[in-house]
């Protein structure tokens, strides 16, 4: 107990957090395999969307990240090592490491591009010839999670860099002709609440999933849901000791599944009934097609499987595609439900 109490701000774990499932599962998968791109959650005030994603954070396994880089560079991974970790081994300098937990990033409403993106000191480049950077929520969110609250009235501009630092897995910072790239290798978690305004089209099909919450309407498990956050409120640490086991369990299952993903296959003729169903669904381009395989890979890995079935593209497809779909003002049926009529008719 003492142990966690060392901890500095308690946070509501991830297994007790009643219903909301939806929200539960896309984020997992997108801790499973960071290249699914991101989940988009769209739902009422209150329903726990920030406290869910801080909790999916708390829970993850620590890392390991070269000592004293800004950028928490992996030790051997190439893609996630920044280019003064990478001269370093060249050099064959000594690298001592160590292990930190998963990075939580905020992004708040009101930031510029350069607190976003990082800045490049040119008094310094230009009287004394050292490239000295200053690090953005890019480069402290490498290799960690970069959640953005009310996404949707964020400025498009810096959605865009967020989306394609996000799709490349590099940042890059120029300035009066002097270019620094680092890794920024993150999971994208937006959320916001429909009633302010959707994302544009083209941006929302950028996030690889989208989640939709609503206010849970049955009296019994709202009950539940006030008596968790009333425990938790009172006694923190009493409740994080309570699911203690379910945490680890969830823990190592997220570790196995991670390590299980490359080695599952997904049938072609499955694949085939993917891209018929974005087909039928008019889904413009192919990042449809490509992030429900990933998604579905995934959740077979979470099972623990090595080969994806019809019931799980079920369990997914909505996810990754119901954001997807041409907007028609004269429609009445959800876009979810459309994708699911879809699905019923060709996952048979």
């Amino acid at each position: 107990m003492d142990k966690i109490k060392n901890q500095t701000r308690p946070v509501f774990p991830f297994t007790a957090i009643v219903g909301q499932e939806e929200m539960k599962l896309a984020l997992i998968l997108n801790v499973i395999d960071p290249k699914i791109g991101g989940v988009m959650i769209m739902g009422d005030r209150g329903t726990g969307k920030s406290t869910t994603i801080r909790a999916i954070a708390d829970l993850l396994p620590k890392i390991e990240v070269v000592t004293d880089d800004i950028f928490n560079s992996h030790v051997s991974d190439y893609d996630l090592m920044s280019d003064l970790v990478k001269q370093r081994i060249e050099d064959d300098l000594k690298i001592s490491t160590q292990f930190i937990k998963v990075p939580m990033v905020d992004l708040p409403l009101g930031a510029t591009e350069d607190r976003l993106c990082g800045t490049i000191d040119i008094e310094k480049a230009l009287s004394e010839g050292v490239k000295t950077f200053e690090p953005g929520l890019l480069a402290k969110a490498n290799r960690g999670i970069l959640y953005v609250d009310e996404v949707n009235l964020l400025d498009d501009h810096l959605v865009d860099i967020l989306l394609d630092s996000a799709a490349s897995g590099w940042n890059t910072v120029e300035r009066e002709g002097i270019s620094i790239r680092h890794p920024a290798r993150f999971v994208l978690v937006g959320s916001g609440n429909p009633e302010e305004g959707e994302l544009r089209p083209q941006l929302l099909d950028r996030f690889g999933m989208h989640a939709e919450i609503r206010t849970v309407k049955d009296p019994s498990l709202r009950v539940q849901i006030v008596e968790q956050r009333s425990s938790f409120d009172r006694d923190p640490y009493s409740c994080i000791e309570e699911f203690k086991n379910k945490q680890n369990e969830l823990k190592n299952c997220i570790i196995l599944a991670q390590q299980q993903l490359s080695n599952v296959v997904i049938d072609y003729d499955l694949k085939v009934k993917i891209s018929q169903i974005c087909g039928m669904l008019n889904v413009d381009g192919l990042r449809g097609d490509i992030v429900t395989n990933r998604a579905a890979k995934a959740f077979a890995a979470y099972q623990n499987k090595d080969e994806v079935s019809i019931e799980d593209i079920r369990r997914v497809i909505t996810l990754c595609l119901r954001h997807r779909l041409r907007k028609d003002p004269l429609e009445t049926i959800d876009s979810g439900t459309k994708v699911d009529q879809v699905v019923n008719e060709i996952l048979v």
